[in-house]
Order: structure tokens, then C-alpha cells, then sequence
């Protein structure tokens, strides 16, 4: 996994203590309403798109870099879906991160879905009903995108 810079310089210093970071989930739709899975390189399991946000970076422009980082999809952040701090993360390699997790629905614009970083293996469409299981939250963002009227759900 690629780990931005920024943390690398505070993990010098910190080392694997517990280390606040802001993430984004990103849903991305496309026009038949199928969702960009990908299947992660460290898991082998499928997962909504997401990243880490770079100082000082705004959520949206955090999404739309990750997900065209991870997959080669273009696209636009339509809504808030979620704000939600999650439990204790630790990395295999022991470094400890607790998330402040922001999903945004997207939709897709332009490019062609493929794995396009070390991230993943696999990049893949969706129809809602056949989603692999995804974590908690990222259901629950599902969920909410696939909602043209759910409000934001924020714990």
C-alpha cells in the first residue's frame, strides 16, 4: 500500500502509536447504477474506494484522486453520504491509525475501470444486489448513495 509521504515523516517520530488521519469512501455509480468495487492487494477482499486525504486537502478533491489513482475512473462528487470516526486500525506492519471516515457518492464521468496502482488487484462493476460483503461502514455508505433521499449520516 502506498503510504503518503506526510505519515512516513510522522511515523519517523511517532513510530506504530495510535495516529489520527481523515480518509475517504468513495461510492462511485455508474449510469446502469452498478458500483466500482475494488478487490485490495492486502486483503484480497472488494472495498469501496478509498484513500487517505493529504494535508490540508478537501474531501471531494480527496476522492477524485483516489479513485482515479486506484482505478482510472474520472469522476464527480454528487453528495454527502457519511461522517463517521471508526475504531482502532492496526496496519499488518503494527502502525495504529484511528479514521475519520468521509463518504461521497460520485458518478462516474469518464475513463475505463482498471487497476491502475499497487493498491489492488482487481477493479470491477457491480450491480447492487450482487456486492460482495463489504465493512460496516462502507455498507452502510452503500446504503446511503443508493438513497436519492437519505440525509448524511453522521455518528
Amino acid at each position: 500500500m502506498a503510504i503518503p509521504e506526510f505519515v512516513v515523516a510522522l511515523r519517523t517520530r511517532i513510530g506504530h502509536d495510535p495516529l489520527p488521519l481523515a480518509g475517504v469512501i468513495a461510492v462511485v455509480l455508474d449510469d446502469q447504477g452498478r458500483v466500482l468495487l475494488v478487490r485490495r492487494s492486502d486483503t484480497d477482499e472488494w472495498a469501496l474506494t478509498t484513500g487517505c486525504l493529504e494535508p490540508g486537502e478537501q474531501p471531494a478533491a480527496g476522492a477524485v484522486r483516489e479513485v482515479f489513482e486506484e482505478t482510472a475512473v474520472e469522476v464527480a462528487v454528487e453528495r454527502l453520504l457519511a461522517v463517521e470516526a471508526l475504531d482502532l486500525s492496526v496496519a499488518p506492519n503494527g502502525d495504529q491509525v484511528y479514521w475519520l471516515s468521509i463518504g461521497l457518492r460520485c458518478r462516474a464521468i469518464g475513463g475505463e475501470a482498471r487497476v491502475n496502482d499497487d493498491e489492488s488487484v482487481q477493479v470491477g462493476w457491480f450491480d447492487p444486489g450482487s456486492v460482495p460483503p463489504l465493512p460496516p461502514h462502507q455498507a452502510r455508505c452503500l446504503d446511503l448513495a443508493l438513497s436519492d433521499d437519505a440525509p448524511a449520516w453522521i455518528a
